[in-house]
């Protein structure tokens, strides 16, 4: 696959929504794409992951995880959106990310667009991701 991709759950009314705003309001090269549309073992991703949290596979091969997929995604775009992105990647905001991007996964059923099938339990993989470093 060429290019870069941020991969959600397609799933999820919540997630969709996102991506679809994302899609109209941020100018970007990069794709984006529910996991259940890709050929996930080539992208080197798992199904876990992907319902975990939103996923980054940069065509430079950077990866990332939650909010630091988005902060990749931001950094690509243009305008105002990639300060936006650079400002994300780095402490301490990369740090305060993580909780609100847990609690937002945890609760996305209840978030407009959310429907019960967007209902995730997330595992001690939360922590796991929290900790991956931004490449």
């Amino acid at each position: 696959m060429s290019g870069s991709v941020l991969v959600f759950d397609g799933d999820c009314g919540f997630c969709s929504a996102v991506a679809g705003f994302i899609e109209r309001r941020i100018p970007t090269r990069a794709r984006v794409v529910a996991w259940q549309r890709l050929d996930l073992g080539e992208m080197g991703l798992t199904r876990e992951r992907c319902v975990e949290a939103v996923q980054w596979v940069g065509a430079d091969g950077r990866r990332g995880a939650g909010p630091v997929a988005i902060g990749y995604l931001l950094r690509e775009a243009s305008g105002a959106w990639k300060p936006l992105g650079w400002l994300l990647l780095h402490p301490p905001v990369r740090w305060l990310a993580w909780p609100v991007y847990r609690w937002i996964a945890r609760h996305r059923h209840q978030l407009p667009g959310g429907t019960s099938a967007c209902a995730v339990h997330l595992t001690e993989s939360d922590r796991r991701y929290a900790s991956l470093d931004v490449q």
